[in-house]
């Protein structure tokens, strides 16, 4: 599984519907309206690498609204699970 961190600019008159409209976008799995310099952060998870491809490049960067994105793609996922599970003395 391939997960992309996606910043997204948009019209700022439009972000709720821009919103929407990212996230009914298959292999959008979230978005979320943030404050600073970017508007909106959608996480895209999705089988392999050209699959990102098709939904930033070829969907979401059309999305009417959309006026830049910048796509990171993730290495490691670290949750707040697998944070206790590695510093567990095993103490239980």
């Amino acid at each position: 599984m391939i997960t992309a961190i996606v910043f997204v600019h948009a019209d700022v008159s439009r972000i709720p519907e821009v919103a929407e409209s990212i996230a009914a976008l298959e292999g959008v799995s979230e978005v979320y309206s943030v404050t600073g310099e970017i508007d909106l952060i959608a996480l895209v998870r999705v089988k392999n690498h050209d699959d990102v491809a098709d939904v930033v490049a070829d969907r979401l960067n059309k999305v009417d609204g959309v006026t830049a994105t910048e796509t990171h793609i993730a290495f490691r996922a670290y949750s707040q699970h697998d944070l206790e599970s590695a510093f567990s003395l095993g103490l239980d």
